[in-house]
């Protein structure tokens, strides 16, 4: 935990350094598939643990809603981003992880759900979650995307997805904000090529 040796102008500091050593090809890549999803109308499925398992419900809904414009909210014709956070249906998520086990609670989702050409944004800090790994290995074996988010050394995940963006850091609460901070930009990008609009203008 970084904050408790740190003082604030410091911490403030190392967030910037590690912020500054984030691959922009990745970041680029990241926005670049959730772009053709939108344009393929494939789904894209988001999900992740605790903190990222938050982090994935906000994606999920700045996603959903961001990448319009307010003015198109209402315009049943307009094209829309369809995009699905598997950490918030709570009866099924319990219901799985009662019946069967905790590490099903994302693939039986994506066996319901997921199709050959689908996105899943895979989010775990360490890289070990089994329940997003098991989610990932059965994407892989049927045609889906996968692109991981991880820290630490980037983990099982980092060895087995097939894009991603690895936050090179032992620090959890660092590494879930950097994730959620580079996601903003993400949703800025593919609101500008949806739109038509402001991409890299000065």
């Amino acid at each position: 935990m970084l904050g408790a040796t740190l003082a604030a102008d410091a911490y403030l500091q190392r967030l910037n350094d590690e912020v500054q050593r984030v691959d922009s090809d990745a970041l680029q890549r990241w926005a670049d598939l959730v772009y053709q999803a939108w344009e393929n109308d494939r789904f894209v499925f988001i999900f992740g643990n605790g903190g990222s398992g938050t982090t994935a419900s906000h994606m999920a809904e700045d996603l959903g809603k961001s990448t319009l414009h307010e003015r198109d909210l209402n315009d049943e014709s307009k094209k829309r981003l369809k995009v699905l956070s598997l950490t918030d249906n709570a009866g099924w998520l319990m219901a799985v992880g009662n019946d069967l086990a905790y590490d099903q609670i994302f693939v039986q989702q994506l066996m319901n759900y997921g199709s050959e050409g689908d996105l899943v944004i895979a989010i775990s800090g360490s890289g070990n979650s089994s329940n997003v790994l098991k989610a990932v290995d059965w994407a892989n074996r049927h045609g889906l995307v996968t692109f991981g988010l991880t820290g630490y050394s980037g983990g099982k995940l980092k060895q087995i997805q097939a894009d991603g963006l690895h936050v090179e850091l032992d620090d959890m609460g660092m590494v879930e904000s950097i994730h959620l901070c580079l996601f903003h930009w993400v949703l800025n990008d593919v609101f500008a090529r949806i739109n038509s609009e402001g991409r890299y203008a000065e």
